[in-house]
């Protein structure tokens, strides 16, 4: 349970990629870029797969962003990926981000997500999703949150592809929290761009997937790069990770498989920072620094390296349980933990560790992990 990876494991983690395949697609790519409101030295950009989109390495997750003027001033810095979803903020993310982009929508390329799990279902929110963001077309829609091969239905990809013939969208997508999973379905699926939790503290499994995916052309954006951890009980704020931030967001762009990463953005502060480091290199000092930081969080934050599936005797997805605490004790976002705890079977959610004489699942990370999923039941069960 103590177990934390060497300080040469974590470094070379998901790090040991071909940079020069990247640069070679780049240089054979002639994309057509959206016209700039501003620009500045230090705006990096990317190939996302094979769709064409020439992208900034830093884009713009806007899943817990309030204040429209921080979307607004981070498309006039030069941002130009944007990443929104249909059950953000209870559906309230899309209208914002519409109205914040208003005009300026025709400078960005512009993806959300759809949580149904029917054909005839996600088109339906397609619709949705198109109206309150007050735009004719998204340039990546994403199946939301599947870590199960078998979640990606042939008809939810043909419903896909029906959106993209009409117009509606420009590029298929799928976002995930399993990654190594998902891989191979996602490439006999032919999905265009795939989203994926990936960051400093992740499992050394996600290096090579993201790479098979990068060889097969698909574009991948990386998710949650800070490692975001819940505090636990007591904790009067959501972690505001400020000082890690700069090598975190670093350690992600160095993998030149990424094309672009989508971190949370609140306030004007925060987007200065990151903006400044996009054009920055990861240094010996950064590892340092996310090397104290991953001890701190190995005792709440999930590296999702699947090794606990399967282990609970009741059958609780442990990992999912641990990322829904995340949201609310890392992001602040109870709302959305209590809205994904609450999608699991009545059955899960009625499961209360403390009924168990001992947890008989064990994380070789570190994870803490009754706690976390005892702090899950505590916080959104009903």
């Amino acid at each position: 349970m103590n177990h934390i990876p060497s300080r040469r494991n974590f470094l070379a983690a998901g790090l040991a990629l071909p940079a020069v395949a990247s640069a070679s697609r780049t240089e054979q790519s002639q994309p057509q870029t959206p016209s700039r409101l501003s620009s500045g030295a230090a705006l990096q950009y990317r190939m996302l797969g094979k769709t064409g989109l020439k992208v900034t390495t830093v884009g713009y997750g806007c899943m817990i962003t309030s204040d429209s003027t921080v979307i607004t001033r981070a498309v006039d810095m030069g941002i130009n990926y944007f990443d929104t979803s249909r059950n953000y903020q209870g559906g309230q993310n899309e209208r914002m981000v519409g109205a914040a982009l208003g005009a300026k929508r025709k400078d960005i390329f512009l993806a959300s997500k759809c949580d149904t799990k029917t054909g005839p279902g996600i088109l339906a929110e397609l619709e949705t999703s198109l109206r309150e963001l007050n735009t004719d077309h998204l340039d990546v829609w994403h199946l939301h949150g599947l870590g199960d091969p078998v979640q990606i239905t042939d008809e939810m990809v043909e419903a896909q592809r029906k959106a993209k013939a009409e117009g509606k969208i420009r590029f298929t997508g799928v976002s995930t929290h399993n990654l190594p999973a998902i891989v191979d379905r996602v490439i006999e699926a032919k999905i265009d761009v795939i989203q994926v939790q990936y960051n400093f503290a992740s499992a050394p499994s996600y290096g090579p997937a993201i790479e098979k995916l990068h060889q097969a052309g698909i574009g991948v954006i990386a998710m949650k790069v800070m490692a975001r951890s819940g505090r636990g009980r007591g904790a009067a704020q959501p972690q505001r990770p400020a000082t890690f931030a700069p090598s975190a967001l670093k350690w992600t762009i160095n993998n030149p498989a990424i094309a672009t990463t989508v971190p949370s953005m609140t306030d004007i502060d925060q987007l200065e920072q990151n903006f400044k480091t996009m054009a920055e290199k990861f240094t010996e000092a950064d590892s340092k620094i996310l090397s104290a930081q991953l001890r701190e969080i190995s005792p709440t934050f999930c590296r999702m390296c699947g090794e606990c599936s399967g282990q609970c005797p009741k059958g609780l997805p442990v990992s999912d349980m641990v990322r829904f605490v995340m949201y609310a004790d890392g992001y602040g976002q109870f709302p959305l933990g209590r809205e994904n705890f609450q999608r699991m079977s009545a059955e899960h959610q009625d499961v209360r560790c403390g009924d168990c004489t001992h947890c008989a699942v064990h994380c070789p990370n570190g994870v803490q992990v009754s706690a976390q999923v005892s702090r899950a039941q505590e916080l959104f069960a009903c």
